[in-house]
C-alpha cells in the first residue's frame, strides 16, 4: 500500500527568502539585491504618477491587503468585511482585479448579481468565482477597480459600500478604509523587496494604512518579529483563520455540512501559495492526512490532474481542498461524497470588530472631499 504523498520541495527562489541559507544560497540571494533596487526605484516612480492621477468612486471603499507575496487570508477577509458592513444594513459589492481570468475578458466584468454567478470561471478567475459562491451581494473583477465598482452600480443600481480584494498596492483609486494584513506567524519573511524578498513594498508603506490587522491560524506559533512600522502602527488588531465547514458542489450549487473530519483518511490538495496553515488546520480537526498534492498558486486543474488526485486516494480517502480550488475541480468526475473543500471563516474579538467598524462606518459618515484624498 502507497504511504503519504510527500509535498513537493519549496520553490528555489522562495528558499532564499528564509535566514537559514548555505553558503551558496546566500551567494544566489546577493545576486537578487540589485533586482530589488531597481525595484525599490520603479514603485516609487509608479507611486508618484498615481498620486497625481488618483480617482474616487462614489460609494465608500474599502480596501483589504498586505505587504508580502502569498496569501494572508485576504479573500476570507474580505468576505468578513463585506458580511458584517451588510449586517449593518450597507448595501455592499466586492470588487477584485480577478486573478487567473481570461487576457482576452472584458475590461470590467460582472461576477455575480447577488444571486447566482453570470459568468464563468475563465472570465471571473477563481477567487472571484469563490467569492460569489460565498457572498450575497454583488461581486465585479477589473483590473482598474474603479470600472469594476461603475459596472456594479451601471447594472444593479447605487450601492452604499464597496470592498476591494487584495488592493492595498491599488493606490490609483482613492479609499475610505485601508484595512493591512499580516501573518502573525510569518510577518514579512527577510523583510526585502521582490525578488530578494517576499514584500511588495518597503514596510514602511504600512504608514497608508488605518489598521494593522494581525492574522492568526491554528496551530501557528505567533513568533514574526515585525517591522517597526507594523509594530508600531497606532491602529492594530487582531483577527483568526479558522475552519468553519465544509463545502461540497453539488448539481444546485454548494452545500456546507459539518467539518467532522476526526479519524477521516483525508488528502489535501491545495494550489496556494503557502499551504501549510491548511493542513493545520486539518489537522486541528484530527483528520488523518494520508497524502497532500500542491500544485502552484491558482494552478488551472487538467484531466492528467484530476487523475493523479483521484490515484492518491485510496481505503475510502476524502479529497479536501480549498474554496478557490474547488470551483476549478468541481467540473471533474470525482466519486461521489469524495471532494470537499475547507471554508474558512475570520473571528475577531467583539471589542476590536466594534472598534473596527465604527472606523469603516465613521469613514463613511464623514464629508467626502471633493478630490484628492490619501491613498
Amino acid at each position: 500500500m502507497p504511504g503519504p504523498l510527500a509535498p513537493p520541495s519549496r520553490s528555489r527562489l522562495e528558499r532564499l527568502w528564509q535566514s537559514d541559507l548555505a553558503l551558496h544560497e546566500q551567494m544566489l540571494w546577493a545576486a537578487l539585491v540589485p533586482a530589488a533596487g531597481l525595484y525599490r526605484v520603479a514603485l516609487a516612480a509608479r507611486a508618484a504618477y498615481w498620486r497625481r492621477m488618483k480617482r474616487r468612486a462614489r460609494p465608500l471603499v474599502v480596501s483589504v491587503g498586505n505587504l508580502t507575496v502569498g496569501g494572508n487570508a485576504k479573500t476570507p477577509f474580505t468576505l468578513f468585511m463585506a458580511s458584517r458592513l451588510v449586517m449593518r444594513g450597507l448595501k455592499v459589492g466586492i470588487v477584485s482585479r480577478g486573478w487567473g481570468r481570461a487576457a482576452t475578458a472584458a475590461r470590467a466584468t460582472l461576477v455575480s448579481d447577488g444571486e447566482r454567478p453570470l459568468v464563468g470561471l475563465e472570465e471571473s478567475g477563481d477567487e472571484a468565482m469563490m467569492m460569489a459562491k460565498a457572498f450575497r451581494g454583488p461581486i465585479a473583477v477589473g483590473r482598474r477597480r474603479i470600472d469594476g465598482i461603475a459596472l456594479i452600480e451601471e447594472r444593479l443600481g447605487a450601492i452604499d459600500a464597496v470592498v476591494l480584494d487584495d488592493a492595498f498596492q491599488h493606490v490609483r483609486l482613492a479609499r475610505g478604509a485601508d484595512l493591512l494584513l499580516a501573518s502573525a506567524e510569518r510577518g514579512v519573511g527577510n523583510g526585502w523587496l521582490l525578488p530578494a524578498g517576499p514584500m511588495r513594498e518597503p514596510a514602511s508603506a504600512a504608514r497608508r494604512a488605518d489598521a494593522v490587522i494581525l492574522i492568526e491560524t491554528p496551530g501557528g506559533v505567533d513568533s514574526a518579529t515585525l517591522p517597526h512600522a507594523l509594530a508600531a502602527h497606532p491602529c492594530v488588531m487582531r483577527a483568526a483563520l479558522k475552519p468553519r465547514a465544509l463545502v461540497q458542489a453539488g448539481p444546485t450549487g454548494w452545500s456546507e455540512t459539518p467539518a467532522a473530519l476526526t479519524g477521516r483518511r483525508v488528502v489535501a490538495v491545495s494550489g496556494l501559495a503557502n499551504p501549510s496553515g491548511f493542513y493545520r488546520m486539518l489537522r486541528a480537526l484530527e483528520a488523518d492526512l494520508v497524502g497532500v498534492l500542491e500544485y502552484p498558486d491558482h494552478h488551472a486543474y487538467t484531466a492528467g490532474d484530476w487523475q493523479s488526485i483521484v490515484a492518491a486516494t485510496h481505503d475510502g480517502a476524502l479529497v479536501v481542498t480549498t474554496e478557490k480550488d474547488l470551483v476549478k475541480l468541481e467540473r471533474f468526475p470525482f466519486q461521489r461524497d469524495s471532494l470537499y473543500a475547507l471554508r474558512l471563516e475570520v473571528a475577531m474579538d467583539l471589542e476590536d470588530e466594534a472598534r473596527l467598524l465604527a472606523m469603516v462606518i465613521g469613514e463613511r459618515e464623514r464629508p467626502r472631499a471633493a478630490a484628492g484624498g490619501r491613498s
